[in-house]
């Protein structure tokens, strides 16, 4: 690893270092192109190759159906909060969502801006320690999209499986799971994800959108804002984030020569296998979340003393293990374990937690 620490920041994130060490031989002169990516035109051959080989591999990875759209788009997943309602809350002008964490909580809240946006259920009373599991019943029929957030990262839970809505199609925010399991896009009408997790550099989404749901937005909807204007214009209606597409491109490819997702999905479950195992079996730290609702992602735990945690959060900093603090929000410690730790970070990791509880209790 030479200088570089273990980075458990909840993102931006981990890139794969043979990415970006990949990157950097090419920062100044692109496969002979003379120039930089962050220099080349949107509209030249070479980046036209970058953008349409992104999407070909993400394809592969996904298995997604042929009747999707890849959408990349600027911005994170929050300005994708507006573009859903605007473009998909446009029939009964109704959405039913799961508020699991922050995240899910403020994507309601901005749907709530265009239309009825429901919460059909919730954890925050019991501080998002898991995940509600509803009936079809209990979902709104008349419903345009069902709504759930995938991965909480502040609070560290996850859906194990897609949810019975009984008619409604869903829609999920997978912004910090996404590439790291195995799961059916065809059961969801549009999936999107913020890049800075598991994807790429801040600054780029994706978007997975059923063609048939493209063409819904209303007039006096912005035009960056249409899912329309993205399809039409094949991403390009105006300049990308070529930078944050291009190293996209690559973590798709290195993904793919590693086994894809199946592959990606068996290391993350041994990695928070390991780390849960431990905080389970230790005497000093707790994880608060739900057996069967753990974060694969996002692992959160705590002393039950904050001036122990901080100690705990100052002296890992010291051994290259950072950005271990939890959301400012809750407090306590996080690691975030995405598909770039490599498994050496979290043995580090418990190796450091053991030393600590010996030296603490």
């Amino acid at each position: 690893m030479g200088d570089r620490v273990y980075n458990f920041s909840a993102g931006p994130s981990m890139l794969p270092v043979e990415v970006m060490k990949d990157a950097a031989d090419k920062m100044l002169d692109y496969e002979g192109s003379g120039m930089s990516v962050m220099e080349m035109s949107h509209r030249s051959k070479p980046f036209e190759n970058i953008i349409n080989n992104a999407e070909a591999n993400l394809r592969k990875l996904l298995d997604i159906p042929d009747d999707y759209y890849v959408l990349f788009v600027q911005g994170g997943a929050t300005l994708v909060f507006a573009m859903v309602p605007l473009n998909l809350m446009t029939g009964s002008c109704k959405a039913d969502f799961l508020v699991t964490g922050q995240w899910a909580e403020k994507a309601c809240q901005e749907a709530a801006k265009y239309g009825d946006a429901r919460i059909a259920a919730s954890s925050k009373d019991q501080k998002f320690s898991f995940i509600p599991k509803l009936s079809a019943s209990e979902y709104r029929q008349d419903a345009d999209y069902v709504h759930i957030t995938w991965n909480n990262t502040i609070y560290g839970s996850k859906f194990s499986g897609v949810p019975d809505t009984g008619g409604p199609m869903l829609v999920t925010d997978m912004s910090s799971a996404i590439l790291s399991e195995r799961f059916d896009v065809s059961k969801f009408g549009c999936v999107y994800a913020g890049a800075q997790k598991n994807i790429g550099p801040a600054g780029l989404s994706i978007i997975i959108v059923r063609k048939d749901l493209v063409g819904r937005a209303k007039e006096s909807v912005p035009t960056y804002l249409d899912f329309k204007t993205h399809t039409d214009s094949g991403s390009l209606y105006n300049t990308p984030p070529v930078w944050c597409i291009y190293i996209a491109g690559e973590v798709f490819k290195y993904l793919l020569a590693r086994g894809g997702i199946d592959a990606m999905e068996g290391i993350n479950r041994r990695k928070a296998a390991k780390l849960y195992g431990y905080i389970d079996g230790s005497a000093l730290y707790k994880a608060p979340v739900a057996v069967e609702d753990r974060s694969l992602m996002n692992v959160v735990f705590v002393t039950g003393s904050d001036e122990l945690d901080k100690k705990f959060v100052s002296e890992a900093n010291a051994e290259g293990l950072v950005t271990l603090n939890g959301h400012r929000t809750i407090g306590g410690m996080r690691a975030s374990i995405y598909n770039a730790m490599p498994e050496e970070g979290v043995d580090k990791l418990i190796d450091f937690m053991k030393r600590f509880e010996a030296e603490n209790l």
